[in-house]
């Protein structure tokens, strides 16, 4: 039986794949290549122990971070690709781990990996730059779908996602997830590490969902909440919640000053908004014949 390091010691180079298969990354699909293989093996490291997870990889590109991550005795890799170019990179990689690679030529963001996958379940991605936040967001929906998540974002999303409250890059994305997941940085990267180099730093952030998840509608009235706080988040908090109705009974029932601004308050605070104004919803919705 041929092992994961002899099938990746008879793999083409990541340099060379990218020549013969013409893989030059484009701007349109918020590419940029990953070819560094230390460094995939360090991003391979930060989930943890994958051994017997169904791992999900979005924009696999040449397959650098692929052959990473098949160096671990994970149940099942699913790749998913939407440049038809690189499927032919990624079926040498496929060929090599018989069983253990399923590469599909798809948007990431019609896939649902929650349903398709079966647990214990882990993304671990690269993404490209233009579909990074909306392909968090759905996985933040379905948080308790996921054991981890494992992504590579700009620096300055992976900033937005872990920042405190008070801080330069607080904002929606930091409550929406921190609310249902631990957060944390757990690796740079220089643009040099790219090809091409982008012109910004990236972060590979690394998301755990708390053991209790919100339920759905509960998160669909977090998303209305925040979405209206930070929509003009210079306002104070009664006049940027105004389109909600009742913006001030809302604030006194959570005892939260009017006065204060969206990116003063904690993660807790904005759950307090979230559970009121739900709960007001379903009461008038009780009360209407």
């Amino acid at each position: 039986m041929t092992s994961a390091s002899d099938a990746a010691g008879a793999l083409t180079p990541l340099g060379e794949v990218v020549r013969r298969f013409g893989l030059d990354a484009r701007k349109a699909l918020g590419q940029h290549f990953l070819l560094d293989e230390p460094v995939c093996r360090r991003i391979a490291l930060l989930p943890g122990d994958l051994s017997g997870r169904h791992v999900l990889e979005v924009g696999p590109g040449p397959g650098g971070l692929t052959r990473a991550l098949l160096a671990h005795p994970l149940a099942h890799l699913t790749a998913v690709e939407l440049d038809e170019r690189a499927l032919a990179a990624l079926a040498e990689v496929e060929a090599a781990h018989p069983g253990r690679l399923t590469v599909l030529r798809q948007d990431a963001r019609h896939f649902d990996g929650a349903t398709l996958l079966p647990a214990p379940r882990q993304v671990v991605a690269n993404l490209p730059y233009n579909v990074g936040t909306p392909l968090l967001v759905g996985w933040l929906r379905e948080a308790a779908a996921w054991e981890r998540l494992t992504l590579m974002f700009q620096e300055e999303v992976a900033f937005r996602i872990t920042a405190a409250a008070g801080t330069e890059h607080y904002g929606r994305l930091a409550v929406l997830s921190q609310w249902v997941a631990s957060c944390s940085i757990g690796l740079r990267l220089p643009p040099g590490a790219f090809r091409p180099p982008p012109k910004v730093h990236s972060a590979v952030v690394v998301l755990t969902p708390h053991a209790e998840q919100p339920p759905p509608e509960l998160f669909r009235a977090m998303e209305r909440i925040t979405a209206a706080a930070f929509g003009q988040r210079r306002k104070m908090l009664r006049g940027a919640l105004k389109p909600l109705g009742g913006a001030e009974a809302l604030l006194s029932a959570c005892g939260i000053a009017p006065e204060r601004r969206a990116e003063e308050l904690p993660v807790a605070a904005f759950d307090a908004l979230a559970r009121a104004w739900l709960a007001r919803g379903e009461e008038a919705g009780q009360a209407t014949p």
